[in-house]
């Protein structure tokens, strides 16, 4: 009987943190930049998808989609030093992944490392020269933590040639009016 609960624990454990990771991919794909704050409430197991993440890298260092999971895991947690780490542990593994970078880099920003996130989103464009969610990135970076109003138009034109008409396009071309149309705060355009 002993043997069936602790193997019904560990099943149970599993299965919720299968659960956690799909759900946490699923969310990667809606994130981006916003300069509102976050109201989403944390998941009732994040804690203990953490430690299970935190135990797995601590047993396997080398394993990538654990620390991808374990930086997410932080990124939702609103943890911004601990994501950066734990992302900075997948690049080790494997460098230049833009999905990667450009979390990384919305935690540089959240923690007012405006030129670290610009290195990352333009080093996830690199990587990936149709990733547009480096791109969109990048421009809120310049547009409205750098105020450099003409970086911020260069980078989302780029990005509406990448994706004329997809998500996210018209709200790109919203922020492009507004800074045809309104000086930048040192005069420029």
């Amino acid at each position: 009987m002993k043997k069936e609960a602790i193997l019904f624990a560990v099943v149970a454990l599993v299965v919720g943190v299968l659960v956690g990771v799909i759900f946490t991919n699923a969310r990667k794909n809606d994130r981006n930049v916003s300069s509102a704050p976050e109201t989403s409430a944390p998941s009732v197991n994040a804690g203990q998808q953490m430690a299970m993440l935190e135990g797995i890298v601590a047993k396997e260092p080398g394993n990538l989609n654990a620390w991808v999971q374990l930086g997410n895991a932080y990124f939702d947690a609103n943890q911004p030093m601990k994501s950066i780490d734990a992302y900075d542990k997948a690049l080790a593994i494997k460098p230049n992944d833009p999905n990667v970078l450009t979390d990384q880099g919305v935690m540089f920003r959240k923690v007012g490392w405006f030129d670290k996130a610009i290195h990352a989103f333009e080093q996830a464009s690199k990587a990936d020269p149709t990733h547009i969610q480096s791109l969109f990135n990048l421009g809120v970076v310049y547009r409205y933590d750098l105020q450099d109003f003409t970086k911020a138009q260069d980078v989302w034109e780029r990005y509406l040639k990448i994706n004329p008409s997809g998500p996210g396009s018209d709200q790109v071309r919203a922020e492009l009016d507004f800074i045809k149309s309104h000086p930048a705060p040192d005069g420029n355009k």
